[in-house]
């Protein structure tokens, strides 16, 4: 696009309108109706798409579009960051609550408040960042035994230990979907009910004209041309999937909410009981937003601020530029959000029939495989906070935030840094401060999981490791132990062999050391 012209001037154009027709173009009428030619043209091309399905699909899919064109609405509306800076409170003293200061119910109350939950995990993406197909889910994490087999197991064990029924609930994505729905039958003899639902598939728009770059309907044939828009998603799909309806007919009130790749984010009965057992507030917490302490490794993370007297999200994108320094302070932002969410079921219902909620958009730019520049519009779980009643944080232990999103990860989740419980995964004992090793592996080695797996003999004992850095051709032999700060660089046509059995302490190793079969 030739500089000085807008996607909003070629809109117009495209419409037949001419500059030169309206108010001089930086009145507020004059933006006030290119916005509305925006969303009018919009609306047309997506008209023109339903048109492209079978009958049959065309009301659902018209209603998933219309969601899609009120939030392309309100993202032509905005303009900056939708954030006054000036406008942040100090958090109230007890806006967040400590874990520690949370009471455990007694045995005899849990099957009941058990019975009040649902665990909602969020299965929408794909393994591709780490070089696998299919859902990020079936992804082998320790034991052989996948994201997916670790969630079953642990609501397993809670239904057989108080003779319970959580159900699981997955929300799939259109990239997941078919895939989950094979993988999930081989639970059947687990004492786990398993329901999955589909989040919406919203087009993708152009950056040039802001029109969707999808010719049509078939979204298999041109899967580029969309995206899954979030888990801010889940509170429209989940109800027009008849789920939430069907749960409070059941007498349950709450739902446990969190990336399926979280392996911290087990159902916590001390949470629970703040919500349906003894502990339960006067005054109902609508939801609950979990916060661990932030790190420097965690400046990017979301945290909770106070506005307008409603305690709310605040993500790195809705910053002013001026103020990125400030947010990514460790003093200013004690906490960061670790996605894991309470919220009550009646709750949900309300603010959908009320329709007062209200998500901030997450801009998504992407670059397509043949070069188009696109934007998908995206919304986060945890930015409808606002929108409900009494809510809090708790600032929970750094073990309920334990995500899987690189090699680096899978590393710690593999190792003696922790044992398997009921698909849960336990701290050592051994290990003598609470907080996991920093680890670093080089992207050009190790960040396909195949190729990561393929340069362990078995996974070093880290017990007593606190940083680990690798970079370049590197292999490591069997039973080796890295303890201290340890760095490791092959520099370009080196190759670095461990030998089995080697102990690094506080090592530096660079250079070139290889290690020959005779």
């Amino acid at each position: 696009m030739p500089s000085g012209i807008r996607p909003i001037d070629v809109l117009l154009e495209r419409a037949g309108v001419r500059g030169h027709q309206r108010a001089p173009s930086d009145s507020k009428e004059f933006h006030e109706v290119t916005k509305r030619d925006a969303l009018r043209l919009l609306e047309h091309d997506v008209d023109r798409l339903l048109e492209t399905t079978e009958k049959a699909r065309q009301p659902a899919l018209k209603a998933e579009m219309g969601r899609f064109a009120d939030l392309f609405g309100r993202f032509i509306q905005e303009e900056g960051p939708a954030l006054d800076w000036n406008k942040i409170q100090k958090l109230p003293e007890n806006a967040v609550m400590n874990y520690s200061n949370l009471k455990s119910p007694k045995n005899e109350q849990i099957r009941n408040m058990l019975d009040k939950l649902v665990v909602i995990k969020l299965n929408g993406g794909l393994g591709t960042s780490m070089g696998c197909h299919g859902p990020k889910s079936v992804i082998p994490v320790r034991s052989d035994l996948t994201f997916l087999d670790l969630t079953v197991q642990q609501i397993e064990h809670l239904n057989k230990t108080y003779d319970a029924n959580v159900p699981l609930v997955l929300m799939n994505s259109f990239n997941t979907d078919e895939d989950t729905e094979k993988i999930v039958r081989k639970y059947k003899g687990f004492r786990v009910q398993i329901h999955t639902f589909n989040q919406s598939c919203f087009p993708r728009i152009s950056r040039e004209h802001y029109l969707p770059v999808a010719k049509d309907f078939d979204v298999e044939k041109d899967m580029e041309a969309w995206y899954p828009p979030g888990h801010g998603d889940f509170y429209d799909t989940f109800r027009n999937s008849g789920l939430l309806k069907k749960f409070i007919e059941e007498g349950r009130e709450y739902c446990f909410l969190s990336n399926i790749d979280n392996l911290g984010a087990t159902v916590d009965l001390n949470i629970l009981n703040k919500l349906v057992g003894e502990e339960r507030a006067t005054t109902p917490v609508e939801f609950v937003m979990e916060v661990t302490d932030k790190t420097r490794a965690d400046v990017k993370g979301g945290t909770l601020i106070q506005m307008e007297n409603k305690l709310r999200l605040l993500e790195i994108a809705q910053v002013p530029p001026e103020h990125v320094d400030d947010f990514k302070s460790v003093k200013t932002f004690k906490f960061f959000n670790t996605n894991n969410i309470w919220a009550n079921l009646a709750a949900i219902d309300r603010v959908l029939r009320e329709r007062t909620l209200n998500m901030e958009i997450i801009v998504n730019n992407k670059t397509l495989e043949n070069g188009t520049r696109v934007i998908q519009l995206e919304t986060a779980v945890g930015a409808a906070m606002k929108c409900f009643d009494g809510a809090i944080g708790i600032n929970v232990p750094r073990s309920r935030f334990l995500p899987v999103k690189k090699s680096s990860d899978l590393l710690l989740v593999m190792s003696n840094l922790y044992t398997l419980k009921n698909g849960s995964l336990v701290m050592s004992p051994q290990r003598m401060f609470p907080t996991t090793p920093l680890v670093k592996l080089g992207e050009n080695h190790f960040s396909k999981v195949k190729e990561f797996l393929g340069r362990f003999a078995n996974i070093p004992d880290i017990i007593e490791l606190d940083h680990l850095t690798v970079s370049g051709d590197v292999t490591f032999g069997r039973g080796v132990s890295l303890r201290g700060t340890v760095i490791i660089i092959a520099n370009h046509g080196d190759r670095i062999d461990i030998p089995a059995g080697a102990i690094l302490e506080n090592k530096i190793v660079s250079g070139n050391m290889r290690i020959l079969d005779h």
